[in-house]
Order: structure tokens, then sequence, then C-alpha cells
């Protein structure tokens, strides 16, 4: 399913081949988190090169419904979206909630059970039951429910976490291949299915994470919880020696991940997937990435890349007022062809939503531009 092209130092890329359509690494998926890339349509995230992007499987159990949207024919045709779709498990979700508050539910081997935040009534997700929704949505990738701890837990804690989370990645894969065999599904149309490595900044517990899932098998490998330490600092030893860890045929998933900094030091690390809410979260509320150009053009992965290659604005300043300059002359996407920043300083004003429409466009136009210059300096190194 996963083919490696080229490779530059430890930065890869490839090609992936789902059921509705072939993607080319490293890619960046927008968080459809309830089905719906919030102020966005499926014209706006086409018209700016978007292609894969991410479900949340817990939030569609709870709302609307997994039995609404098997009516609708599944999740591609609810969101009347054709390329690619990923379902993370939930599990970050729903553990960040019992985490927080203890009285929302409890984690056990056997499943985690919780009260719904939208009405308190009760629930019990196993893995098995994960998969199944995952199955009942239709999407083109899969991710399997883990144990996600936070990292300022004790180690002790941790690596309880990791031993569930290895656990249920082999229940996950047996029902996986159940329900292969039950609905039938082809070689060529089965979903792919990524397991989750946790152990926090150990990298001990990441290394024994990583191979007893390598052991069960999977499609591909995720980076699991937070890949910052308690003081804000990038792990990159951490990041760089569980990537080593993965097979090269498999694919390398950095979940949550994250700002376009971060992203580049995951991809010279040798990771081939993300996803985060920030550039669309980022632009609903005023700020926006901007590219810093130079001349001539400065790579952004090897030995002479260039660090600070952005910044970002918010166009909330009353500087921007009286500026009638485009956001980024650099930019095609919609907003900085037509409209100036004085003009979005006035929708922001307003209140008007389009003002969030135009600024997340831009923003994701900013991270498909960012994907396409690190997948051409891969493919291009000589």
């Amino acid at each position: 399913m996963f083919k490696l092209t080229a490779k530059k130092n430890t930065a890869r890329s490839g090609q992936v081949k789902t059921k509705n359509g072939v993607l080319s690494t490293p890619f960046f998926m927008p968080d459809a988190t309830r089905g719906f890339v919030k102020s966005l349509d499926c014209d706006d995230l086409s018209g700016v090169g978007v292609s894969p992007v991410v479900v949340n499987t817990y939030h569609l159990y709870l709302q609307p419904g997994t039995e609404l949207v098997k009516k609708a024919g599944g999740i591609h045709e609810f969101m009347n979206w054709h390329a690619p779709l990923l379902s993370d498990s939930g599990g970050y979700q729903v553990f960040s909630l019992i985490h927080k508050n203890p009285e929302m539910g409890k984690i056990t081997d056997e499943a985690v059970i919780f009260k719904s935040p939208l009405d308190g009534s009760k629930h019990i997700i196993s893995p098995e039951k994960s998969i199944q929704i995952q199955f009942d949505l239709g999407v083109d990738m899969m991710v399997v429910l883990d144990d996600v701890p936070p990292n300022t837990y004790t180690k002790e804690k941790i690596k309880d976490a990791v031993e569930r989370t290895v656990l249920w990645a082999g229940r996950c894969k047996v029902e996986y291949e159940k329900q292969l065999k039950m609905r039938k599904i082809a070689a060529s149309k089965r979903p792919l299915i990524f397991g989750v490595i946790q152990g926090g900044g150990y990298a001990d517990l990441r290394k024994y994470c990583a191979e007893k899932l390598v052991e069960i098998g999977f499609d591909g490998y995720g980076f699991g919880a937070r890949h910052i330490d308690a003081d804000g600092n990038f792990m990159e030893d951490v990041v760089r020696e569980t990537a080593k860890l993965i097979p090269e045929n498999a694919l390398r998933f950095a979940l949550g991940v994250g700002t376009p900094a971060d992203i580049v030091k995951f991809v010279e690390c040798g990771w081939d997937m993300f996803d985060c809410v920030i550039p669309t979260r980022e632009g609903r509320h005023g700020r926006l990435f901007l590219r810093k150009s130079t001349s001539p053009p400065t790579p952004l992965l090897g030995k002479e890349r260039v660090v600070d290659f952005y910044e970002t604005m918010n166009i909330n300043n009353g500087k921007f007022r009286e500026d009638f300059s485009p956001i980024d002359v650099a930019c095609d996407c919609q907003l900085c062809k037509n409209y100036s920043r004085s003009y979005l300083h006035h929708l922001f004003a307003m209140k008007d939503p389009i003002a969030m429409r135009l600024a997340a466009m831009h923003n994701l136009k900013f991270y498909m531009d960012l994907m396409e210059k690190l997948r051409e300096e891969i493919i291009n190194c000589k």
C-alpha cells in the first residue's frame, strides 16, 4: 500500500494507495473532526489543494451517531467528500476527558467507560467497538484505540499505558481481520490500519511499544501523545529514534502535528503524515501564516535549511486598518488574490463569518504549499 520513492538523508517521499485515491508523502490532513472542517465546505478544501482529511470516531459516534452515517451511505457520502479519509480512534479525546476529570469515566484493560459531555449518557468503547465504528464509517485509513497518557505522568504510569496500548492493538488487529472477512472487503479496497506508539519522553518505552506493535503488524505506525516535553521543548531525539523503529515500507504518522516548524522537523526525522487543527483554528481567530521569501530560495531540509521560513500575523491588530496591501504577495489563495489586509481586518471587526472562511483557506493553502515544497526537495535531491 505504501511505496517509498525518494529520500533526502532521513526525509522520505513515497506514494500511498487507498481505495479513494493515491497520496504522495509527506502530506498534511486538516481535521474535519465532526465530519466538517469548521467554516469551510468541500469546494473550499479542494480549491486550496486539500486531499485527505481526518474525522474523529469518538465525536461522530456521539453526534450525529454511527447509524445515521451508515444510512447516508458512509462518511464519504455524508460529507460529500470523495478523496481519502482517515479516522482517528478518538482515544486522545476520550482519555483527555477522563484524565482531566476522573468523574467522567474510567479506563480498564477491557474498555474505556465514559459519560458523554453532550448529555451525560454512559458509553463503553472497547478496542473491538472502535474498529467496528470505523468500518461503519467507511474510511480509507483507520487508527487503533490506544491509551494516551499525558507526558507529565510518571514513567510507571506511562508504562501501564504502553502495555494497555499494545494489548488493545492486538485486539484491534484481530477485529480488523474479522470485519474484512465478514464484510467481504477485497484486499484492494481494504482500509489501511495504524498502530500508535506510546511511551512519552522515554526512549526505552517507545522502543518496547514499537517492537510489540511491529510484531502484530500494521500498515503504518503513529507517534502518540505530545512531541514536546513539560518545558515545551521539541523531543527531537525521541522523535528521530522512534521513526527508526518503524519498518521502511510502513507509513509513519505524526498524530496532532502541528506547527509548520514542527512538521519540517518531523519530516527531517523521517515521518510521512500529519494532521492538526492549527491552520484552521488559528485562521478563525485572525492569525495567519506568511511566507518569508529568500533569494535564491533556501531549502527547508538539510544542513543549509532555513529555520525561520515563516511568520505569523494577527489581522485583528489595529495597525492593519489602513493597510491595503495583500496578506501575502507570494500566495495565490482566494484571500490574497482578491482582498487587502485592511478589508480582512474590517471583516473580523464586523465578526462576519466570511472572515474566518477566508483566513482558514489561506492558512490551509500555506500548509499545502509547504508540503509540496518538502516533497519537491526530497524528490529532487541529488
